[in-house]
């Protein structure tokens, strides 16, 4: 039976699930059902938000007696409703302990990465490789056209050697057929690259791949593209 309100699940919870589109909405969550919240609760975070902020929400929970951790999710939706997700957990281990039922229930593996905020610094981290590996792929995959080559038998050859990555299973039909329902959406994935400049400027890491890959999305978002699929990063070339 679905609840009433945020307060309603926060009141008849044990541990408390959010997936929300960003930190903000987070914040706005937590403000509403702050005070309904007790002792011993668990609020187990699996937005893809901003690292700082993370730890600041963990330590005014902490103070209340509430456990917080923020368990990104490697995966899609379709992943995890196989149970075929990753979870990267930060906060304390007890509480990432206590919750190994719960994330057995949708991911086939879980990292404890350290205190509140170390799982969302490791999304990042997972975004950055996976958002450039789909432009690579969409890159090599318009460079094969434009070669003459056809571009589905040069997606078998990328699949069968070095160069193989997951995202050809996943992102390699889709941009071959242009298919680009959504999946995951491209307005989404902006919103990560900014958080990942945003914290390599905030920690003088040097990512020039990753602002080009923001121009590319930014391009695209403005073009109407922006509730595609990641797949459609193709457009770009």
């Amino acid at each position: 039976i679905p609840a009433a309100s945020s307060r309603d699940v926060a009141r008849g919870s044990r541990r408390v699930v959010l997936s929300l589109p960003d930190t903000h909405v987070v914040e706005t969550v937590l403000a509403e059902i702050e005070a309904d919240l007790i002792d011993g609760q668990i609020i187990i975070d699996t937005t893809t938000g901003d690292p700082e902020r993370v730890e600041v929400n963990g330590r005014r929970l902490a103070e209340r007696g509430v456990a917080y951790l923020d368990a990104t999710v490697l995966g899609s939706s379709e992943q995890v409703r196989r149970g075929a997700a990753i979870v990267m957990a930060g906060g304390p281990r007890e509480t990432f302990d206590a919750c190994a039922d719960l994330f057995g229930s949708f991911a086939r593996q879980s990292f404890h990465l350290g205190p509140c905020g170390a799982g969302s610094r490791m999304k990042l981290v997972v975004n950055l490789v996976l958002g450039l590996n789909r432009a690579v792929l969409a890159e090599g995959l318009t460079f094969a056209r434009k070669l003459g080559v056809d571009p589905a038998i040069a997606l078998d050859v990328l699949r069968a050697g070095a160069a193989y990555s997951r995202v050809m299973d996943a992102k390699g039909p889709k941009m071959l057929a242009a298919d680009f329902a959504p999946q995951a959406r491209m307005r989404q994935h902006l919103k990560d690259v900014q958080l990942i400049l945003e914290a390599a400027t905030k920690h003088e890491a040097r990512v020039p791949l990753s602002e080009l890959h923001r121009a590319l999305l930014e391009r695209l978002v403005e073009e109407g593209f922006g509730d595609e699929d990641n797949a459609a990063i193709v457009r770009a070339f």
